[in-house]
């Protein structure tokens, strides 16, 4: 039973992580209510003059998008979810999360770098794949500072322990950010 009405996880990593497989198997868990919301889609909503978030000049445009996010995962918890926020979250977008009135988890997802890159070149359809893009994305997340003790490291392991080693980080309030 996962059990956590009312709290927010922020699950991040770079691309080909494994952030997304294991949100949704966390968001399917028996347990309290759950709402999985993968960050992409905020930035899909943008239908026209979108800018590709991973590129410098979108960083007000990143900003404005992560605010809503943000907003979005404290009302679901106001009502009583476990909100699973799945996206690239690096420490420079956390200040709209830290505002919000409920427990913060922040997972950091972190494979190899190769492992990254041929897993999002392997998995095809409208995802990124430039191993640059990519590496670059890697590089963001990988010197975290004091963030560093919210870092799981994956590549090597499956699915199902991915997800074990996430859940417990949770249950154990050890991945909690102060407000």
């Amino acid at each position: 039973m996962f059990n956590c009405a009312g709290e927010v996880l922020i699950l991040t990593g770079p691309p080909g992580s494994g952030k997304t497989t294991t949100a949704r198997a966390l968001a399917n868990e028996p347990g309290s209510a759950k709402v999985h919301l993968h960050s992409d889609d905020f930035w899909h909503f943008i239908k026209h003059g979108a800018i590709g978030p991973y590129r410098p000049e979108a960083h007000e445009q990143n900003a404005v998008v992560v605010d809503v996010l943000a907003n979005a995962a404290e009302r679901y918890a106001r009502g009583r979810f476990f909100v699973i926020v799945d996206g690239i979250v690096g420490p420079w977008f956390l200040e709209p999360f830290r505002k919000i009135a409920a427990p913060l988890h922040y997972v950091v997802l972190r494979p190899p770098v190769d492992v990254a890159i041929q897993r999002c070149q392997e998995r095809g359809g409208d995802t990124l794949t430039d191993a640059d893009t990519i590496a670059a994305l890697h590089r963001q997340l990988s010197s975290l500072g004091p963030l560093e003790r919210n870092v799981v490291t994956t590549g090597a392991q499956s699915r199902e322990e991915t997800l074990g080693m996430v859940s417990e980080a949770v249950r154990s309030g050890a991945f909690r950010l102060a407000p």
